[in-house]
């Protein structure tokens, strides 16, 4: 059974947002189903700091043992921060998803926050 924190929002895709201090920007990463369906991390490639996406642009990708997969943004907005020790420690996605494993901040644009999950809505998607 995986982590899905009440408190964050999801996507169908398996990337989650948490909102920071700063009721403006969100802190995105890709849930605990997602890494344990991935197994484990080698490699991140992420956007650089003021980069903009629309909801659903791929922002990135995960590089797992067994598989490449695309990073889909949840929210259309400005990246204003990435985590970069992820560039060191790939494996912080895979023990802390949503903690030490963020991958990214963006400060959301206005309306870009639509057609997200509730944990109770993600929980059917990933079948719990």
């Amino acid at each position: 059974m995986s982590n899905i924190p009440a408190d964050l929002r999801y996507t169908k895709e398996h990337e989650y947002i948490r909102t920071t201090a700063d009721a403006a920007i969100v802190a995105i990463g890709i849930t605990d189903f997602a890494q344990g369906e991935l197994g484990d991390i080698v490699y991140v490639e992420l956007p650089k700091v003021g980069a903009t996406y629309g909801s659903h642009d791929v922002f990135g990708t995960v590089e797992a043992v067994k598989a490449v997969s695309e990073l889909y943004m949840p929210v259309a907005g400005e990246v204003v921060e990435i985590n970069g020790r992820l560039d060191g420690e790939p494996a912080l996605i895979n023990t802390d998803p949503y903690g030490d494993g963020w991958m990214i901040k963006v400060r959301v644009a206005a309306g870009g926050d639509a057609g997200l999950l509730s944990a109770t809505e993600y929980k059917g998607v990933v079948g719990e």
